[in-house]
């Protein structure tokens, strides 16, 4: 494949992420060999009956044996355990990188177990849905979505130009960002409203005026957005939050003095302030969709009879 960015293309983990990846790179032609690897034999099975890739692995060393680029797309708390299973197969000038949404820590794990003959370059393409498995992925996931990429200092700058071509061809905008700085910015727009989904759902189940049926049955908009955030994969947001406690903390904090704020101004009947504040938060929202990150579509652009 003349065109093809990668000869061998390795991909450890085949749910939703990993499955949109080898869909997505099937599709524009980046790499000239995939292969999916999965531990759960029942997902590289589905994985295998979709023709998702070009070959299968059950395990993650002969897969990304001979690999030009390996894409680690696992629960962030497995990734030292996945690249220290992988270290030994790895071929020198290899690139291994990861779909991770926080990088310090994985950046920190894959430098301490790798060789030193491998270019790590962690990265974190900002997209996904609430469900899981590779029968839930897409070609189309990646599509006009970013891709953050955060390589470590004194990075080889062919082998970050090639992941970033290739990111490209999926469909993504790259962005290049410190590990860091990225953990802190996911915490505020992805992490932080995961938890309060999560705790928000978790109070209205604790209820003890109000019965389960009453909450699925008159759900409404806001309350139901919350439940399709909090149907996220458990085991991936248990590990996000355990390896980028320190920036969820410290946002969860500032949080935290905000919603005291808002308490006092209900309290006391500051009219002016809720106001203020849900002017400016309209104003993210418009924001937000001018810049193409959601539409602007009644109801999230759920479908409705006529």
């Amino acid at each position: 494949m003349p065109d093809a960015l990668y000869e061998r293309l390795a991909i450890i983990g085949a749910g939703l992420i990993g499955s949109s990846v080898a869909r997505a790179a099937g599709k524009a032609g980046v790499a000239g060999h995939i292969v999916l690897a999965d531990a759960d034999a029942s997902i590289l099975a589905d994985a295998e009956r979709l023709g998702l890739a070009d070959s299968y692995h059950s395990d993650p060393a002969a897969a990304a044996d001979k690999a030009d680029l390996v894409i680690l797309a696992v629960p962030v708390g497995a990734m030292a355990s996945v690249a220290g299973d992988i270290a030994g197969a790895l071929k020198p000038g290899v690139t291994v990188s990861d779909v991770g949404s926080v990088k310090e820590s994985v950046l920190d794990s894959l430098t301490q177990t790798l060789p030193p003959h491998v270019h790590i370059l962690p990265g974190h393409p900002v997209a996904g849905t609430e469900q899981s498995g590779p029968a839930a992925g897409f070609a189309s996931l990646f599509e006009d979505r970013w891709c953050i990429l955060t390589p470590p200092p004194q990075s080889d700058t062919q082998a970050l130009d090639r992941l970033t071509r290739f990111w490209r061809a999926l469909g993504s905008r790259v962005e290049i960002m410190d590990a860091r700085h990225h953990d802190l910015v996911l915490a505020i727009t992805s992490h932080v409203p995961h938890l309060i989904a999560y705790n928000i759902v978790g109070t209205a189940s604790d209820l003890e005026a109000v019965t389960r049926s009453e909450v699925i049955k008159y759900s409404a908009g806001g309350f139901r957005d919350f439940t399709r955030i909090a149907a996220s994969d458990p085991t991936m947001w248990r590990d996000v939050f355990l390896n980028n406690r320190d920036a969820v903390l410290e946002m969860l904090g500032r949080f935290s003095e905000d919603l005291t704020a808002l308490q006092r101004a209900i309290r006391w009947g500051d009219g002016d302030a809720l106001f203020t504040l849900f002017n400016r938060t309209r104003d993210i929202r418009r924001g937000i969709v001018d810049a193409g990150q959601d539409a602007a579509v009644a109801d999230f652009g759920r479908p409705h009879k006529d």
